[in-house]
């Protein structure tokens, strides 16, 4: 490996350069470990609970402590109001989580680390469509009128 600042040669991946003290990382190595769908699904869901939880108990603490009192600001019911809008905005993902995990059960996909769409018949996005070569020019053509066109331009004598 060379070293990509100083080009120093013979460095091992994973440790400093000797002669300017760079990082060398291994780039052979996969950047990022991606995870499964069951992991993210399982984020999802605690931290949606956890959103609903908090938004509604803070709601519900300003009003007892703070609401219905001749001196409470408006901004008060205003920020109970958007922490109520918050949780019933995570009670819809939180319900949609739940419907994806059962339907990535259903379909035996949750829990597996290889998610291939072809497993199941289900069409792949990121495959390419069959090429249509129907409007595909041979590159004879083009030479020829390449050619056709140098003729033209040469000067008369």
């Amino acid at each position: 490996m060379f070293c990509p600042k100083c080009g120093n040669g013979d460095q091992t991946p994973e440790t400093y350069c000797r002669q300017c003290g760079t990082f060398l990382p291994d780039l052979t190595k996969p950047a990022k470990k991606e995870q499964p769908a069951s992991e993210h699904i399982k984020a999802n869901l605690f931290f949606s609970a956890l959103t609903i939880l908090t938004s509604f108990t803070l709601a519900t603490l300003l009003y007892i402590f703070m609401a219905f009192r001749p001196d409470t600001h408006v901004l008060i019911y205003i920020t109970a109001g958007f922490l109520l809008a918050i949780g019933g905005w995570h009670i819809q993902t939180l319900v949609r989580s739940i419907l994806l995990r059962k339907q990535l059960k259903r379909w035996g996909r949750l829990g597996t680390e290889k998610q291939l769409d072809g497993e199941l018949g289900l069409p792949d996005e990121r495959e390419l469509k069959e090429a249509d070569l129907s409007s595909v020019v041979p590159a004879s053509v083009t030479e020829e009128t390449t050619r056709h066109l140098a003729d033209h331009r040469k000067p008369s004598p």
